[in-house]
């Protein structure tokens, strides 16, 4: 078994990927407003955004949702999002640059 879930199931490298990426970004959001003691309500006003969109969070609703809005609303929590790639989290590209969307649990 590997660390990413959709690539067990099958899906190809590259959507495996952003699918785990989407799902770990929406995981980290729907635990800090847990943590923060938010109705669905009270964290669109927050973030920002219609109270459907919490509720796909929370619900795990979240294919339709891009990486870059997650991300966006990351931001907008105030939770730390960094970029890693390669085989350790430490590699970095020719370029210094890292090439996958870590985002940190901590709230």
């Amino acid at each position: 078994m590997s660390k990413n879930p959709f690539l067990d199931l099958g899906f190809p490298p590259e959507e495996a990927v952003a699918l785990h990426i989407r799902s770990q970004l929406a995981a980290t959001l729907e635990l800090h407003i847990q943590r923060k003691g938010w109705t669905q309500v009270a964290a669109a006003r927050e973030l920002k955004v219609p109270q459907p969109t919490i509720s796909k969070i929370v619900n795990g609703s979240i294919e339709k949702l891009s990486i870059e809005f997650l991300i966006k609303l990351m931001v907008r929590a105030g939770l730390p999002v960094g970029i890693s790639g390669g085989r350790k989290s430490s590699s970095r590209s020719a370029s210094g640059r890292r090439s996958a969307v870590h985002p940190s649990t901590a709230a």
